[in-house]
Parts: structure tokens; sequence; C-alpha cells
């Protein structure tokens, strides 16, 4: 699957907002909104920022797994 598609149902399933999302792994919200639209992807620091903020495997953000 997809990484904005991966983003964005993580997102709704979640009730985030890509500003309370970008906030918390320390990343600007217009670099969310890039992602969402596919324009570009995160980087090994900052999916490595999403899973420990979250606590979950970057798998989930990399499409390997459907569960986090």
């Amino acid at each position: 699957m997809d990484f904005r598609i991966i983003l964005k149902e993580f997102l709704t399933e979640n009730a985030l907002t890509q500003a309370a999302f970008a906030y918390k792994i320390g990343v600007k919200p217009s670099q969310v909104s890039e992602w969402l639209r596919g324009k570009a992807k995160p980087g090994y620091d900052t999916l490595k920022a999403m899973a420990t903020a979250f606590n979950i495997s970057a798998d989930y953000f990399l499409g390997i797994t459907d569960n986090y």
C-alpha cells in the first residue's frame, strides 16, 4: 500500500489533524501535507520519530504490516 494512503488512514483512525501529527513528530505541517499529496516521503529519521512518537512499528508506515 502507498505511504500516503497509510498515513491518511492512520490520521483518520486516530482522529489526528495534520498539524497535531506534525507537532508530535517534530516536522512542519506543510511536510505532512506533502506526504499526503504523494509529493514526498519521510526519511529514515522522520520514520523513526513517527514510530517512536506513537509507539508502533515502523513496519506499519512502510506498509509491511497492517497492524500498529
